[in-house]
């Protein structure tokens, strides 16, 4: 009896010095998280996510009322209309004195041929070219005014226009969508509740790609580099252990003190060093899952 507990003890040992030589690190599976939250206030008009739904980058799942943005956006547009109907038409407007020009100097040269031929006087030439000076100064001063109105104009128009994009803007901020392709984590609104900037909606993670965060000792990170491939153990409970292919992907630069939740090859060490590895999930992973990592 007395040998059969002493071998019983002696397995048992063996046993746990081998569980103890089985990983390098070990950390629990993460995926890329995103918070979605309200871009703009009000009513939820319409929310069609909920938790465990798989959505596609960018696709709209709800949306946020928009009929005042959008009566602001009518609004806006009839005054940008009204503002460039004001604009002057710089042709029609100078039209009549370019034609009273045109008359001077036909005049002018009518003048100069009479004057060649001794029927004309030099005052009479005179008369004409002080006289169209004068019609000239009146075109360059109202093209001046016409000009100055015309940009003025443009830039109440500009403005405008920069009003209604950001309306626009706002429009479509008032969209819900997910901002990457994932899993419905978790919902904190429904349609009929008010929104508010900030507000959380939802939370999305992309779970076919997840990674086991790890963490290692000073006297391990010669073992590791970027880009390594290696085996990661999920751990299902219940004996039941998948191994999957991983990569590292990142390596912390700083060390930090040991999470309470982890265990490490040397547990004297106080310090250890986070690195993330990538997995390609089969579906049977999931986030918090415990997992170990040998280099």
């Amino acid at each position: 009896m007395k040998r059969i507990s002493i071998y019983i003890l002696t397995l048992l040992a063996v046993t746990a010095c081998g569980r103890g030589g089985d990983y390098d690190a070990t950390g629990t599976f993460e995926a890329t998280e995103v918070t979605v939250s309200a871009e703009a206030a009000g009513r939820i008009l319409y929310f069609d996510a909920e938790e465990g739904d798989e959505l596609a980058a960018g696709k709209q799942v709800g949306a946020i009322d928009t009929v005042q943005l959008y009566l602001q956006k009518l609004q806006l547009g009839r005054s940008a209309a009204s503002v460039r109907s004001t604009r002057p038409d710089i042709t029609k407007q100078v039209a009549a004195l370019r034609e009273q020009i045109a008359k001077q100097q036909t005049e002018r040269r009518r003048v100069e041929n009479l004057l060649r031929d001794g029927a004309a006087t030099t005052k009479q030439l005179d008369d004409i070219d002080a006289q169209l000076k004068v019609y000239q100064g009146e075109l360059n001063a109202q093209l001046s005014t016409l000009h100055n109105n015309t940009a003025s104009i443009d830039e109440n128009s500009s403005s405008i226009e920069l009003q209604i994009a950001q309306l626009e803007d706002r429009l479509v901020k008032s969209r819900i969508i997910s901002p990457i392709s994932g899993t419905v984590l978790a919902k904190y609104a429904e349609a009929g509740e008010l929104a508010s900037q900030g507000r959380p909606l939802m939370k999305v993670a992309d779970l076919g790609h997840i990674y086991l965060r790890a963490y290692v000792t000073s006297d391990q990170l010669a073992d590791v580099k970027l880009g390594q491939q290696v085996t990661v153990t999920a751990d299902f409970g219940a004996d039941k252990q998948i191994d999957y292919q991983g990569r590292i992907t990142w390596i912390a630069s700083e060390s930090e003190f040991t999470p309470k939740t982890i265990q490490t090859r040397n547990t004297r060490a106080n310090l250890v060093y986070a690195v993330k590895i990538a997995v390609e999930n089969d579906g049977r992973l999931k986030i918090g899952l415990y997992g170990e990592v040998k280099f």
